[in-house]
């Protein structure tokens, strides 16, 4: 029989019922995306560059590191320590306690941090909130506007970074003359929610946006032309764990302040890059999981409120469009693994074996766990539920 998932799909069997009609263009719509997600992210890999440990480069341009830092007592020092092991001398780094009511400034001036603005260990002290900004983006606004740097690193207290992590990402960025550098950390998740939620972000990140259209857009300035620049920004995306300006780029686009409302301050970042590659502009994407790793949230909680920043900020308030997003990413990558052991079809074997491999590359490729490959309804399930409660807040 076509159908068995209920006793009333029998109704579907007669050609051209309704009933299996919608169900076919279910489940051939289901097909097809799957399979343009499974390709386009082997395209994005094979042209994702993986940075591995690099000797530092023949010139030393200032590198400032800015770390923004509100209530981090538990994982900054791990994060400070990292960065004064790095083996790049023309280095400064610079920590902005953003009003914490914990002990995270005390942390950083045991290791040495002072207010001194002539050392290249600086801690400095966020002002208020002003109207129209986010807390993120302002922040690093004002890290931005006392550094020294030739190259602008943001990164966040929840990293840790190799010895070599510095000096080789300021050796790929010269390489490929980047105005901006963004690295995907490594994701160190310990709890059931971390490990079936947090994987996700690979998987979202690397088959949803066509990073390979970028790559050749900057290789042929003519296809950079033709796609134009609003094409290209819509195409651009960063991970705010690691940011690597070149400072003029920065403050010529207007840093921060051009996105000081935004909630996902670093894709709206990579967007501003992104849409000025026609101009000759440059964005690279690595492969950072050899020189940093992260543990982004430690509890469901925290990944439910973290997450608040996610979906829904990225369609800049387009209810159609959000909701059309929830609506297929359901049908396609959660519906078929529900009723597979009641509805046969071939075509549901067909998509959830796509979705399953693609959840199998991206972990070999990102060291991610396995229960998030054994467990991709229940993730994807929960990622959508907290997208839609938190786009109601």
């Amino acid at each position: 029989p076509r159908s068995t998932l209920f006793p009333y799909t029998t109704l579907f069997r007669s050609p051209g019922a309704p009933g299996l009609m919608i169900v076919d263009t279910w489940l051939w719509f289901s097909l097809l995306v799957s399979a343009v997600l499974l390709i386009q992210f082997v395209l994005n890999l094979l042209l994702l560059p993986r940075l591995g440990p690099d000797v530092a480069p023949a010139t030393l341009p200032l590198v400032s590191i800015l770390l923004p830092a509100r209530n981090e007592e538990l994982r900054i020092r791990s994060c400070l320590e990292s960065l004064l092991k790095q083996n790049y001398s023309a280095l400064e780094i610079i920590v902005l306690d953003d009003e914490s009511a914990d002990e995270t400034a005390e942390i950083a001036c045991a290791l040495g941090f002072s207010s001194n603005p002539e050392s290249k260990c600086r801690l400095i002290r966020g002002a208020p909130l002003p109207p129209g900004w986010t807390g993120k983006s302002w922040a690093c606004h004002q890290l931005a506007e006392v550094a020294h740097g030739d190259y602008l690193l943001f990164t966040d207290a929840d990293t840790v970074h190799q010895p070599e992590t510095v000096s080789s990402a300021v050796a790929a960025a010269q390489r490929a003359g980047c105005d901006l550098l963004t690295l995907w950390p490594l994701q160190s998740t310990v709890t059931f929610a971390e490990k079936v939620v947090i994987p996700l972000m690979f998987v979202v990140g690397g088959s949803y946006l066509p990073h390979w259209l970028l790559v050749w857009a900057q290789r042929a300035p003519w296809l950079a032309h033709l796609l134009g620049s609003k094409l290209l920004g819509r195409c651009g995306t960063a991970t705010g764990q690691f940011l690597l300006f070149r400072r003029h780029s920065y403050f010529k686009m207007g840093g921060h302040r051009a996105v000081r409302e935004h909630l996902v301050e670093d894709i709206a970042l990579a967007r501003e890059v992104a849409k000025r590659i026609s101009d000759g502009w440059r964005l690279l994407t690595c492969d950072g999981t050899l020189l940093v790793g992260c543990r982004m949230y430690t509890s469901l909680g925290q990944i439910w409120e973290g997450f608040t920043k996610n979906l829904w900020p990225v369609f800049d308030g387009d209810w159609v469009g959000f909701w059309l997003a929830i609506v297929w990413q359901f049908l396609v990558c959660v519906a078929p693994f529900l009723i597979i052991a009641f509805y046969h079809r071939p075509e549901i074997y067909l998509v959830t074996g796509i979705l399953l491999c693609l959840r199998v590359v991206a972990a070999l490729r990102f060291k991610t766990s396995w229960l998030s490959v054994c467990f991709h309804p229940l993730g994807y399930s929960l990622a959508l539920l907290i997208e839609i409660g938190r786009a109601h807040v």
